[in-house]
């Protein structure tokens, strides 16, 4: 009975790391950030930053998107956080968010981390908390 126990216990166990390996493989950060590069600082504006830097679960930068709603007359933080989540992304990082843009991508089920500094240590710290 023991046995079976610990049997049991250890095929959750290995249940739960691999949902959570899975989990890794799609995720995908995007970064608001002031210029083109890794090198660029987060933006305070989560939906008016200029570029979107996205990142795979790697902390690999696989893609820089001009924000198309970067000078919105309205709307930029639901249309942002729509535009994100429809690209896949799991996960947006940025310097300050408005609760319209936090309330979108709570419904669309992304997270959201406030960062001040590099995008390159935003992203260190957004993949250590995933972990």
């Amino acid at each position: 009975m023991k046995r079976l126990f610990f049997i049991s216990l250890a095929i959750l166990f290995l249940c739960a790391v691999m949902v959570n390996a899975a989990e890794m493989k799609k995720m995908k950060i995007a970064v608001a950030a002031d210029s083109k590069t890794a090198e660029a600082f987060v933006s305070s504006k989560a939906a008016r930053c200029p570029y979107y830097l996205i990142f795979d679960s790697k902390g690999k930068l696989t893609e820089v998107i001009d924000n198309p709603y970067e000078d919105a007359s309205g709307g930029a933080g639901p249309s942002a956080a729509n535009f994100l989540a429809q690209r896949g992304v799991t996960m947006v990082v940025a310097g300050n968010f408005g609760s319209k843009i936090i309330n979108t991508l709570k419904n669309s089920g992304v997270t959201h981390f406030e960062f001040k500094g590099s995008v390159g240590d935003a992203v260190k710290r957004a993949l250590e908390g995933w972990q």
